[in-house]
């Protein structure tokens, strides 16, 4: 009973996350902004639900889950550098910026 309400509420709290960046993806005005709403929060999204499956999965099956944890590394990893790239990209290109963000 505890165990599911925990994997319950990792998964709430992962769906949440990556809602809050998908709006934020849409709603932001340019593009630097666009870009950090996705990266930070569903980067915590997926990574939530990875630990709720990895949690289950270790529970349930006779061993440890490592497929969870590397897929969860592996993002954590990628995503902030993804990002980075991408950022000094649309400097390079000089796209367009709101007041805000300058």
């Amino acid at each position: 009973m505890l165990l599911e309400i925990i994997l319950s509420a990792l998964i709430i709290i992962g769906a949440i996350f990556t809602l809050v960046g998908s709006i934020g993806l849409v709603k932001l005005p340019d593009f630097y902004m666009r870009l950090h709403a996705p990266t930070k929060a569903t980067t915590l999204g997926v990574g939530a639900i990875l630990i709720a499956s990895a949690v289950f999965f270790s529970l349930t099956d006779e061993g440890l889950s490592l497929h969870e944890l590397l897929i969860t590394l592996f993002l954590f990893i990628t995503a902030p550098v993804s990002a980075h790239l991408m950022a000094k990209a649309a400097l390079h290109i000089q796209a367009k910026q709101i007041e805000r963000t300058k």
